[in-house]
């Protein structure tokens, strides 16, 4: 399965990264995005798929969607609850 990258506003591409440099990319991507705005997180470090949910229940974003059988993972991440989805 792969997510529809239609439906992200923005595209993050983190492969190739360790922790704890895909989180900080999504960290600081998503501060300067609008609340209900949606990012595409690709990345294929196995510690996202713990860090990145993590991360949203924390910060209060909705992980929308996750595809970790294969890499490179993705993850659709809304920022801030509740997310609006309606526009893509």
């Amino acid at each position: 399965m792969t997510i529809d990258s239609s439906r992200a506003h923005q595209t993050l591409r983190a492969e190739g990264l360790r922790c704890p440099e895909p989180l900080m990319m999504v960290r600081k991507t998503i501060r300067n995005m609008a609340d209900g705005e949606m990012l595409l997180v690709l990345a294929d470090d196995p510690s996202t798929t713990r860090d990145i949910p993590s991360f949203c229940r924390f910060m209060d974003h909705q992980l929308i969607e996750s595809q970790t059988e294969k890499t490179p993972y993705e993850y659709l991440i809304c920022k801030g609850i509740p997310c609006n989805d309606t526009d893509r």
